[in-house]
């Protein structure tokens, strides 16, 4: 399997070189020349399997420069307890008779992230061995609160690897800046800055383009990857838990094999719900892919409108983790969509970076609108839906499963459409307890140590053994920095 770049222009690479780069030279994604085929007997046989092993089989489709024994070891290692706390990994929780909960936050950072990123410091450090790379990795990461502490997680003391990750200072939950700015480990660094995700997201794209600093860094024996979904490697493992989930669907005798399912996702970059359309198109039973989004309904109006538009207000919301203006993987999707057209996408992406803007019309919006459907849930919205949630099925969830619930609910409603569903639960409640609590009526006063155990007692449930043991840590990185100095950062902490 070889890969390519989203904007054309350059020779094919191998799975590994396109992990070990992250982003192409050109500014553009890597993708998959094709995309494997599952039969209906390979996902019937696949239903049989553990995760772990579901993971294996699917990756080594993709990994082809990867040996199977390789794959295994890695899925091994990355999904089994005590990295994720149910046995199950990504367990599904039925609401009723056509709704289920695709729960992914069992791993050590309570998000879903942990599904690639206890994935993918394997597949990186392999890919750099592969490659001959001498150079130690610097893994910059961009996150708007629940990435970051996976990567940091995911890397921590990684030989040869240091991670550095910035996020937006008043962007994120006091839970999670709790997480990213107490994580031990002699290789991490955590960089406050002043802005929004979208700022931090465009100062590390803004690195990662800058030859100069390339350079520099190479003299200093350094070599730049990324964690976030622009890694073809943070995002290949996400397409297993949509394979998982229907197999396990089959397995509890909630569909029969080839029966058409939903999936609901919340999401701000593009990238979880890219992964399950990556599986609709290997062959995955799907009938329709709703793509939730909160106040930031920049994909939502695409969706509708087929016009990309970032020049719009930017909304602070109760689920941060989707507060994101410049959704990068619809880059991806535009690229399959689009007939594989590099120098159509190098348009698109030069209108956004310019006008902020771009529009996709005729038969490639006929073709989005085929597959996609999109909505918004308003703030007042998410916390009735949680509260409606708890009180009628004793379910709670976090901020950013209610937004999906939520569209999920006005897609049926609008559509008619009763087809079983799987929403994405992305994260604990517990990772947003402030806003969860304010939900059901409770004290949301205090800080985020207090807050947990206002939500465990009230929901007479355990906090969760990752944020539980945050209580007595220090915070170790206080640093906050403007958008202009974070080169300056990156320098100061790779050449000490």
């Amino acid at each position: 399997m070889q890969y390519q770049s989203t904007r054309g222009n350059g020779a094919q690479i191998t799975a590994a070189q396109a992990i070990a780069q992250g982003l192409s030279e050109n500014g553009g994604l890597y993708v998959p020349e094709n995309f494997p085929q599952l039969s209906e007997k390979t996902i019937s046989d696949l239903a049989s399997m553990s995760y772990k092993d579901r993971a294996a089989y699917i990756l080594d489709l993709y990994l082809s420069d990867f040996s199977i024994d390789e794959i295994s070891r890695y899925t091994s290692e990355a999904y089994s307890m005590p990295n994720f706390s149910n046995p199950a990994i990504a367990p599904l929780h039925k609401l009723d008779k056509s709704t289920h909960f695709l729960e992914l936050w069992h791993g050590p950072t309570c998000a879903f992230k942990d599904m690639a990123l206890q994935m993918l410091p394997h597949l990186l450090t392999a890919s750099l061995r592969k490659i001959g790379e001498k150079r130690q990795v610097c893994v910059l990461v961009a996150t708007s609160g629940d990435t970051g502490k996976a990567a940091l997680e995911g890397f921590c003391d990684i030989s040869g690897t240091k991670v550095m990750v910035f996020y937006p200072d008043e962007g994120v939950s006091d839970v999670q800046k709790l997480q990213m700015t107490t994580q031990e480990g002699e290789n991490v660094n955590v960089v406050a800055i002043e802005g929004n995700f979208d700022d931090a997201q465009a100062g590390v794209k803004a690195i990662f383009s800058d030859a100069h600093l390339q350079k520099e860094l190479d003299k200093a024996g350094f070599l730049l990857s990324s964690a976030n979904s622009i890694n073809w490697g943070r995002l290949v493992p996400q397409i297993v838990y949509y394979i998982s989930a229907y197999c396990d669907l089959i397995n509890q005798a909630e569909i029969t094999p080839g029966e058409k399912i939903n999936f609901c996702v919340p999401t701000g970059n593009f990238g979880n719900i890219l992964a399950a359309y990556y599986a609709m198109k290997m062959g995955l039973p799907i009938g329709k892919l709703v793509c939730a989004s909160n106040s930031n309904d920049v994909l939502t109006e695409f969706l509708k409108s087929g016009i990309y538009d970032k020049n719009r207000q930017f909304f602070t919301t109760v689920s941060p983790s989707m507060d994101i203006l410049v959704s990068s993987n619809l880059e991806r999707l535009l690229f399959d969509i689009m007939g594989r057209d590099g120098q159509c996408i190098s348009n698109l992406m030069a209108a956004l970076n310019t006008d902020g803007r771009y529009v996709v019309q005729g038969h490639f919006k006929d073709e989005i609108d085929r597959i996609f459907s999109g909505g918004m849930c308003s703030e007042e919205d998410t916390l009735k839906t949680i509260a409606t949630t708890y009180h009628e099925h004793k379910y709670l969830m976090d901020t950013h499963t209610a937004v999906a619930y939520k569209v999920l609910s006005d897609y049926r409603n609008k559509t008619g459409d009763e087809t079983k569903s799987v929403i994405v639960s992305t994260a604990s409640p517990f990772k947003f307890c402030d806003s969860v609590l304010s939900a059901l009526g409770c004290d949301n006063t205090g800080d985020g140590m207090k807050l947990l155990k206002l939500l465990a007692q009230y929901t007479q449930t355990d906090t969760p053994t990752p944020l539980a043991a945050l209580e007595g840590k220090k915070a170790r990185f206080l640093t906050s920095i403007s958008i202009d100095n974070m080169k300056t950062e990156v320098l100061k902490f790779l050449k000490g």
